[in-house]
């Protein structure tokens, strides 16, 4: 491709909505313009970056024996109503885009794609002998984001690979989910990124095991937790570790103390002159559930430790049962607002105890009458311990469970890992952070969603059986932005080799100059005939800029025509290191095509 007749417009500023260095890239480099919040459009260069990845992530699929189709973008309201997840992605996440046609039944544009896949399975698979099968599609997903933002990274339009089988039985299911693991390792590996698989917390997608794939990058939303001897990963949602251990009480008495002004943990630790290992502090939430019922959470934990919220979320979605729901809607710190709506006198915040009283809970309508109270582990040795007294202004100290305060029946762990922490397989080894850039996500979902939507098969003996499911997905779109986040410098874009949109730029310096344009048009051609795909800057535009243009986009390598010329050479740039030398003409062609290919090979 001619740059001269090219859609390429580059900008020397990084526009002003763009908050990451691969976000102002990639606009300023001409992959792709703002069309609304989270919404871009795909111009040439990237939609060949795009296809690139596309291509890898089909490779690898197809080589597990999986196979492509397409699902419809719009999903019939009644399929999420029968999974149970209409509320939660509507009302709780809120992330789904719905609406009505003419006939007044509402649709949704999908998100994800677990109840069209196991809605196809319901209608096709009868027998075991059918199983396992495993499909897949690359498609365009919506979420309405309630904040878009890093441009590809947390788009509400983008593209995505999503794939599901379908099992017999859980070992079945076990060998595709390691089989996924395999390739999606691989696709990290082929794409050229530095990636780490982690543990990961299901989310609303649900299910039992799962694996995220993050790429490693500072500007990545999501933390990592690991060992260096690579026996650990985690997101920082799912991390366990071993904390810090508890310093000794210097508290041998039980007493109520005055401690004026210390509504927060670091305030008592200094008027107490204790360790925040030996305070219990009592965090307030509110749990909604999909019926509309509340209740209110009082989580008893070790002061220098935070609630992971995200681990109590999952707890009380198992403890929905309780209060004739299916899932949580919405877990929130109460606010004076919403306190007013239910408490009967002024909380003492910042002073409260593991037995906070239940009158304080007034008579509202769909709003459980006594606290759901929970201790986390860290807090349950704990001997001789201060914590609130229920009163402002004081707090007590030498307190002990099963004496002063009745020790909570849910112990539990809902605390947040962190760096330092021992490791739990090892408590020689100390966990350690990094950031990470989610790309791909492997669940094992079981049979939740077959139950919910009647997709069963004939077993061996006859009997009817919920199939068991796996799913599995790729931000196609979200890599190519995480690889730019990963790999570049003051100069611009640096591409893996592997999904670069070109592999060569030709630039001419002057193309004034016959020799110079004869000898970029001969490179240029014989390039492209020996595979090597290659653009020709051939615009008339100073040297400078084009020297500018190539590097800001990142074509993995350069050639230009310029003065060594005279002596039958020209100069060859390496965009990953800069490395430059003039080189023969005729030793170009099959030098560059061994670069690309031992590149392809690694």
């Amino acid at each position: 491709m001619r740059l001269s007749q090219m859609l390429f417009v580059t900008l020397r500023e990084d526009p002003a909505e763009a908050e990451i260095p691969s976000h102002k890239l990639l606009l300023r480099a001409g992959y792709m313009r703002r069309i609304s919040s989270g919404l871009y459009a795909y111009l040439p260069l990237l939609l060949r970056v795009l296809d690139k990845i596309s291509a890898i992530v089909r490779e690898e699929m197809n080589a597990t024996g999986a196979q492509e189709c397409l699902l419809p973008q719009l999903q019939p309201a009644s399929l999420w109503q029968e999974s149970g997840r209409w509320d939660t992605y509507t009302k709780a996440e809120g992330i789904m885009f719905t609406l009505g046609d003419r006939r007044k039944q509402e649709l949704a544009l999908g998100p994800t794609h677990e109840e069209v896949i196991t809605t196809v399975a319901r209608d096709t698979i009868r027998s075991y002998k059918q199983l396992p099968l495993h499909l897949y599609q690359i498609q365009t997903k919506f979420r309405d984001e309630i904040r878009p933002r890093f441009g590809l990274m947390r788009g509400r339009e983008f593209i995505m690979k999503d794939g599901y089988s379908f099992h017999a039985d859980s070992d079945s299911l076990k060998q595709t989910y390691d089989d996924m693991y395999q390739a999606y390792s691989n696709i990290l590996r082929r794409t050229g990124l530095a990636f780490r698989a982690v543990d990961a917390d299901s989310g609303a997608i649900g299910g039992s095991g799962s694996t995220e794939f993050m790429v490693l990058a500072e500007a990545g939303e999501d933390e990592v937790l690991y060992t260096e001897d690579g026996k650990y990963a985690a997101n920082v949602e799912k991390a366990i570790s071993l904390p810090a251990d508890a310093v000794p009480s210097p508290f041998d008495t039980y007493e109520k103390r005055e401690t004026p002004d210390t509504a927060t943990i670091a305030k008592v630790v200094n008027f107490l002159d204790c360790s925040p290992t030996q305070i219990v502090k009592d965090v307030l939430y509110q749990v909604t559930y999909d019926n509309g019922h509340r209740v209110l959470v009082i989580v008893s934990i070790r002061a220098d430790q935070d609630v992971n919220e995200t681990k109590l979320q999952n707890i009380l979605t198992n403890l929905a049962g309780d209060y004739g729901a299916s899932t949580v809607i919405a877990l929130t710190v109460p606010d004076e607002v919403v306190q007013g709506v239910w408490a009967t006198k002024p909380l003492p915040l910042g002073y409260i105890a593991p037995d906070l009283s239940d009158d304080y809970i007034g008579e509202v309508e769909n709003l459980e009458p006594k606290f759901l109270r929970m201790v986390d582990e860290t807090a349950v040795p704990l001997k001789n311990f201060a914590t609130g007294s229920n009163e402002k202004g004081f707090h007590v100290v030498g307190a002990n469970w099963g004496k002063e305060f009745e020790l909570p029946k849910l112990q539990v762990d809902v605390r947040t890992a962190m760096m330092g922490d021992r490791a739990v397989h090892d408590p020689s080894q100390i966990i350690q952070t990094a950031r990470g850039i989610e790309i791909g996500h492997i669940f094992q979902l079981g049979n939740k969603y077959s139950a919910a939507l009647g997709a069963t098969y004939t077993s061996e003996n006859g009997k009817e059986v919920p199939m068991e499911m796996g799913c599995y997905g790729v931000g196609v779109s979200r890599l190519a932005q995480a690889a730019v986040e990963q790999s570049y410098d003051k100069n611009g874009i640096i591409w893996p080799v592997a999904i670069a949109p070109y592999h060569a730029i030709v630039v001419v310096p002057n193309i004034g100059d016959a020799d110079q344009m004869a000898a970029a048009e001969k490179l240029y051609s014989e390039l492209n005939a020996a595979g090597v795909e290659t653009l020709l800057d051939d615009r008339k535009e100073r040297a400078g800029v084009k020297f500018k243009d190539a590097e800001l986009v990142g074509i993995p390598f350069r050639i230009v025509t310029g003065r060594s010329l005279k002596d039958g050479k020209v100069e060859v740039v390496k965009r990953a290191d800069g490395a430059a030398e003039d080189m023969a003409i005729e030793e170009v062609v099959s030098t560059v095509k061994g670069w690309v290919s031992a590149a392809l090979d690694d």
